[in-house]
C-alpha cells in the first residue's frame, strides 16, 4: 500500500455575497469580558482591529442560507471541477463547528449530520457513500483530508469529498470586538486515489493537540453585554493566549510534516495556512523558516485572503487554495509539481499540517 498516491482532483468554494465592512461597526457598542464598556471612539476600535488582524471586510451569509446550504454549493463546484460521477464518492467528510444555525437563532442543529444533509442535497443514491461530520476546530478541513488519505491508503476508500463549511456570523456576540474577526464560507475538494505515473499527491502529514489549560482558549460563553441573557452562549476566544500558543507550536508541527516528506525547505513554493489573523500567520511562517535558519519574503510564499474574507474557520484553507487555482489571487499561482505546505490551528487546541505535491 505504500505506493498508493492520494491527490486532490477538484476544488470548489462558496463565498457569500453579503459584504460587511469595518465601517459597519463604527457605531457598535462593545464591552470587555468583564462587562465594562469600551469607551474608545469607534474609529479607534476599528483602526486597531485592522492593524492587528489585517481584516477590513468579511462575508456573511444571507438570512435564508445556513451551513449545509453553502457546503452543498461548494461541493457541487468541486465535483464538477474534478469531472467525476458523484455516485462514485465513497465518503463525504464535512468539517464544521456549529452545524446549521438558522437566521435569528443561536441554536445549533446537527441531527441529521451536516454531511448527511449535503449528501441529500447532492442527490447521491449510492448507499455505500458514507457521510459524516468532523469536529476539530479550525483545522477541521485539513484533518478531513488527512483522514481521507488514511482511508485511501488503507484500501477502504477510493474517492472522498472533503468539505469545510461554517457560518460563524450566526454565533457571534455583537457586543464583543471579536465579532469583527469571524466570517462565513465553504470550501470543498475531491480527494482520491491516483493511478497517474507522476509524483503528485500527499507526501506527509502531522498533527498535535494540547488540552490542558489550552482546551478553553476557544469556547462558547455568555455575552459581554451586562444586560444580555446569560443562558445564551456565543463563540469566545482568548486572543493573546491563542497567539502565543500558535507561535510556540504551529511552526514545529509544520516542520514535522515537511521533514517527514523528505522535501527541502527551499523547495516549498506556497504555504496555505489557516486565515486566522494576518499578523499571527506572518509570525508563524517566519518562525517556521527560522527553524531551518532561513529567511523568506512572505509575499512570495504566503498567499492570504483574510483581508477581504475574514476568518471563516474550517473554510479558510480550502477557499484560499481554490481561489489560487482559479487565478483569483493574482499575486500567486500554483503550477504542476509545486510543493505546498498546508497548516492550521484552532479550538481544542489542535494543530495539523500536510505536504502536497501539486
Amino acid at each position: 500500500m505504500n505506493d498508493i498516491k492520494t491527490i486532490i482532483s477538484g476544488t470548489g468554494s462558496y463565498i457569500p455575497e453579503n459584504i460587511v465592512k469595518n465601517s459597519d461597526f463604527l457605531k457598535q457598542v462593545f464591552f470587555e469580558k468583564d462587562h465594562t464598556v469600551i469607551d474608545s471612539p469607534g474609529e479607534e476600535v476599528v483602526r486597531k482591529f485592522k492593524d492587528i488582524t489585517g481584516i477590513y471586510e468579511r462575508r456573511w451569509v444571507s438570512s435564508e442560507q445556513h451551513n449545509s446550504v453553502i457546503g452543498h454549493l461548494a461541493a457541487e463546484i468541486a465535483i464538477a471541477n474534478a469531472g467525476i460521477d458523484k455516485e462514485s464518492i465513497d465518503q463525504i467528510i464535512v468539517a464544521h463547528n456549529f452545524g446549521d444555525v438558522v437566521s435569528n437563532s443561536i441554536q445549533t442543529d446537527i441531527v441529521p449530520s451536516i454531511a448527511a444533509r449535503i449528501k441529500h442535497k447532492l442527490g447521491i443514491k449510492n448507499v455505500s457513500c458514507i457521510p459524516y461530520d468532523l469536529i476539530f476546530g479550525c483545522p477541521g478541513w485539513i484533518q478531513g483530508v488527512i483522514q481521507a488519505d488514511a482511508f485511501i491508503r488503507s484500501g477502504l476508500a477510493n474517492r472522498c469529498l472533503v468539505i469545510g463549511t461554517e457560518t460563524l456570523s450566526r454565533v457571534v456576540d455583537v457586543y464583543d470586538r471579536d465579532t469583527m474577526i469571524f466570517s462565513d464560507g465553504a470550501g470543498a475538494a475531491i480527494v482520491e486515489r491516483s493511478n497517474n505515473a507522476d509524483s503528485s499527491g500527499i507526501l506527509s502529514s502531522s498533527f498535535m493537540s494540547h488540552t490542558a489549560e489550552e482546551v478553553d482558549y476557544l469556547y462558547v460563553g455568555k455575552s459581554n453585554s451586562p444586560n444580555a441573557d446569560s443562558n445564551i452562549k456565543y463563540i469566545k476566544m482568548l486572543g493573546r493566549k491563542i497567539y502565543e500558543y500558535s507561535l510556540n507550536h504551529v511552526p514545529a508541527a509544520m516542520k514535522i510534516a515537511l521533514d517527514r516528506s523528505g522535501i527541502e525547505i527551499d523547495q516549498v513554493k506556497k504555504i496555505i495556512i489557516h486565515q486566522a489573523n494576518e499578523k499571527m500567520d506572518e509570525a508563524i511562517v517566519q518562525r517556521f523558516f527560522r527553524l531551518y535558519s532561513k529567511k523568506i519574503d512572505l509575499s512570495t510564499v504566503m498567499p492570504m485572503n483574510i483581508q477581504e474574507l475574514g476568518n471563516s474557520s474550517v473554510a479558510t484553507v480550502p477557499t484560499l487554495y481554490d481561489m489560487i487555482l482559479r487565478g483569483r489571487i493574482p499575486e500567486h499561482r500554483i503550477d504542476k509539481g509545486d510543493i505546498l505546505l498546508f497548516a492550521s490551528v484552532g479550538a481544542g487546541m489542535n494543530i495539523n499540517a500536510f505536504v502536497y505535491r501539486q
